[in-house]
């Protein structure tokens, strides 16, 4: 019990900084200036369900991936320790990754769309807020990892840190001009970069478990040879 209780804790602190609710609710704010507050909860609503689907696919079928492409545990939490860590680095120097942020180019594109579409909220909250803002590759990357270390207990689990940490990001997206006024630019990038520092953090930890992994299956396997 205590085990899955330190775990939770752990995908808490993960999901949290990678993706980063506070920081993008500034984003939110800005793609939906121009829409209702009808459109803009409708936005919201789309963003966080297709960013839930889609991680949660990847929760559920991630050993299936590793099966079926020959992927050991160890191979993805150092790949995906080394590309989350990048993340946080990024994000610890004032940079947004570009795995996890919507270019300027795009941000235009969606919108001038958007004038032209009927469902212009369903377009903007699917992408680029769904994908990749909040569910990119270290995003996906984290879910697997913590899901192919455990059974179903664990895959439950994760899939439910998940289910609230979109909730907490719908909550801060439909509050996103009262949180930008609270907090202001400054304290926008203050956040940012310790979500960065934590992210980074996670990062070299799910690297440091893998290089483990990779060294005790070396030396088991050598051993029984």
């Amino acid at each position: 019990m205590n085990d899955l209780m330190s775990h939770a804790l752990a995908m808490v602190g993960g999901y949290f900084a990678i993706m980063n609710p506070i920081a993008n609710t500034a984003v939110f704010t800005g793609l939906t200036a121009d829409l209702s507050d009808a459109e803009t909860r409708r936005v919201a609503r789309t963003a966080v369900v297709s960013a839930f689907f889609i991680v949660l696919v990847f929760i559920v079928m991630g050993k299936l991936v590793f099966e079926f492409f020959g992927v050991t545990l160890p191979a993805l939490r150092i790949a995906g320790g080394i590309l989350v860590a990048l993340i946080g680095f990024n994000m610890m120097h004032g940079k947004a990754s570009k795995a996890h942020s919507a270019a300027e180019e795009s941000g235009r594109d969606v919108s001038q769309v958007g004038t032209a579409v009927t469902d212009a909220a369903a377009a903007i909250g699917l992408s680029p807020l769904g994908i990749p803002i909040l569910a990119g590759p270290g995003t996906i990357a984290v879910s697997m990892s913590y899901s192919a270390s455990g059974g179903m207990a664990m895959m439950v689990i994760n899939a439910l840190v998940f289910l609230v940490m979109c909730a907490v990001t719908y909550v801060s997206f439909l509050a996103g001009g009262r949180v930008e006024q609270y907090l202001g630019a400054n304290g926008l990038k203050v956040v940012t970069q310790l979500m960065g520092l934590l992210l980074t953090v996670v990062g070299v930890q799910m690297g440091i478990e893998g290089l483990g992994g990779a060294v005790a299956a070396f030396t088991q396997q050598h051993g029984a040879s």
